[in-house]
This record gives structure tokens, sequence and C-alpha cells, in this order.
């Protein structure tokens, strides 16, 4: 498969300050792994800023103002943990935009599959509001964008961040052609994301929240995947699979308390690329949410653009053997709209 990559050193001018977790080196230790990584099938697009229409699909017009009046200071803060710069507003702008530009080449047939490394993230933020080191809703936007100019219907949206993308869940909560799922800490930042938050109205069943205690790692990953995720997706069938790939799951991530590896992001890859290609075309759009460990965004990154190769595509995953009962919830809570099997 031909996958595209979208990275650029201007998402580094985005200065959240001395200290703060979401930092430019995060896309220099990207920028230096993929210097050394070697794939004939790999291309690089360049980003382009969104325009403000694209921003406001999924945000209203007094959130982009006010994030659009930090270009006038050297330093503002949203929250506590949400600082900007006089270069951030451009950057997140930038950031969206990176993502429109890697959809638009997947829906052109440039390329099958892709990941866009870009910063800041934006799963926390909502339609009217920044939170959690985000600004704009990247995955967000891009899903209404696929909507809107390339007319898709359902969309699966995965997210495997650490952290519940609240944001995103607030954006299609009540929409059931987009199924939004998401495997995080919990309880955790931001304190949303239990089983029971499902949809609402004609949506319901079609927000899958997998909440699972600390210290789960890969075998609970995996098993949520494909006991899960797996064969919700295929009854779902999605046109397009977007995926907020955070790697602060990883065991070596400072802000977090999960066990999760490298092969633990490669099987997850590898389920959703399945899905993708049953049913999507093999498209399939990754985008960079958090991941506060250098070593580990290092190492995690090659792995998944491997399994978005294809190479391993029908290779059979290990036995995932969870801790006894963490998905139960979730089962118990999804049974009504979907057709689960026991796991094996």
């Amino acid at each position: 498969m031909k996958t595209a990559l979208v990275l650029d050193s201007r998402y580094t001018a985005h200065d959240t300050g001395p200290g703060h977790p979401e930092c430019p080196e995060r896309v220099q230790v990207i920028l230096e792994a993929l210097r050394a990584y070697r794939r004939e099938d790999v291309v690089r697009i360049d980003p382009r800023p969104a325009t403000l229409e694209e921003i406001a699909l999924n945000h209203d017009a007094t959130h982009i103002a006010h994030v659009a009046a930090t270009a006038r200071r050297a330093f503002y803060a949203f929250d506590a943990d949400t600082p900007t710069c006089a270069r951030s507003f451009a950057t997140a702008v930038l950031a969206a935009g990176g993502y429109l530009a890697l959809l638009d080449a997947i829906m052109e047939a440039e390329v099958d599959n892709g990941f866009a490394f870009v910063r800041p993230p934006g799963h926390h933020a909502e339609p009217d509001r920044a939170m959690g080191f985000c600004l704009f809703n990247n995955v967000a936007i891009g899903a209404h964008y696929l909507r809107r100019r390339h007319g898709l219907g359902r969309l699966l949206v995965v997210d495997w961040d650490v952290h519940h993308g609240n944001g995103t869940q607030d954006s299609f909560y009540a929409e059931p052609e987009v199924l939004y799922v998401s495997t995080h800490q919990y309880p955790f930042y931001p304190g949303t994301g239990a089983a029971t938050e499902i949809g609402a109205g004609p949506a319901l069943g079609r927000t899958l929240n997998v909440p699972l205690p600390a210290g789960c790692g890969d075998d609970e990953y995996v098993a949520a995947f494909e006991n899960l995720i797996a064969p919700i997706a295929e009854q779902f069938r999605p046109e397009f699979v977007l995926v907020s790939a955070g790697f602060d799951a990883h065991r070596r991530d400072p802000l977090a308390g999960m066990s999760v590896t490298e092969e633990g992001f490669r099987a997850m890859t590898r389920v959703l690329l399945r899905i993708a290609r049953a049913h999507a075309g093999g498209r399939l759009a990754a985008i960079l949410e958090g991941g506060y460990d250098m070593q580990a965004l290092g190492r995690s990154v090659p792995a998944v653009l491997d399994e978005l190769g294809g190479a391993a595509l029908d290779a059979a995953l290990a036995t995932p053997h969870p801790r006894s009962g963490v998905l139960e919830p979730v089962r118990a809570v999804q049974a009504d709209y979907w057709d689960l099997p026991r796991p094996r």
C-alpha cells in the first residue's frame, strides 16, 4: 500500500513554554525518526492552511475568533494546560489543513492511506472551546470535510489516545452516520468517556467508549480492538477510517498509567487497516494526538507506518489475554445495538 506523510518543521512554531509536555520537540523527534525510515511506497504531502470556512465545519465563529486573536499576543492561556504564542493560531490552522490535504490525497487515489504528524493536537477541542492542549479539533474537521467536500456517508473515527476525546465525541454524539470509538484510561482527564456514554437520539450505539483501568497494556487493547471494535465496525461498514493516534498509552509515557508497547500499536493499526480494506477501499488517515515520551514516539511511529504498508495485513495477531472483566461493562451496554460475538 502507498502511504502519505504530512510532516513539516513549521509545526514546531507553536510554543507552549518551558516544561510543557506538548512541546515542539515532539515533531523534531518524529522528523529525526523518519529521516532513517525506509519504505519505497511512502510519499510526502505538503500541508496547507485550512480556510476559516473549513474550521467552521466543526467550530463556531466566536471560538475561531478567540483563537485567531491570540496571534496578537506573545502569550495567552485558554486554561492551565492550553497556552499559546503569537504563532499558535497559524500553526493550528496548518495542522487542520495538513489533515485535509491528506484526506484529499487519499480520496483522489494518489495514496491508499496516510499519517499527518501535526501539532497542536485536537481531540479535546470542543466546538466552542479550546482545552487539553488542543485549539481546533483536527479529526472532527476532517470528518465533516469528508462528508461535505467528498460526499461520504458512514465514517469511523477511532481514538486510541490515552485520554478520552471529549471534543470529538461532542461533535458527533447525535450523528448516526459517524461511529466514534475511544479506548482510554478511566477515570482520568478529562473525566468523560464512561461506557454508558453511547450517543443520543438516532445515534444511540454510535459512540463506543472503552474505558480501561490504569495498568492495561497490549492484551487489553488488542482484545478491545478484536472483540469489540472490529465486530461493531464490520456491522457499521464505514466508508473511511479516521484515527486519532495518540501514543500516550505507551508504557514509557509520563502523563498516564498504561502499558502499551510498539507491538500493541502495530496490532491496533492492523485491525483498523483490515476494516478499511473490507469496507472503505483501504482508505485510512491517522493524525497525531498525544504522546509525550520522545523515545516512545521515535519507536512507535515507524511501527505504525510499517503496518500501513500492508505487508503484514493478513498475518495473525497474538491471542490477547486481558484482565478478567475489563471489557464486560462495554459489552453489556453495546449489546443492545450490535451483535457481539463472545471473545475467542
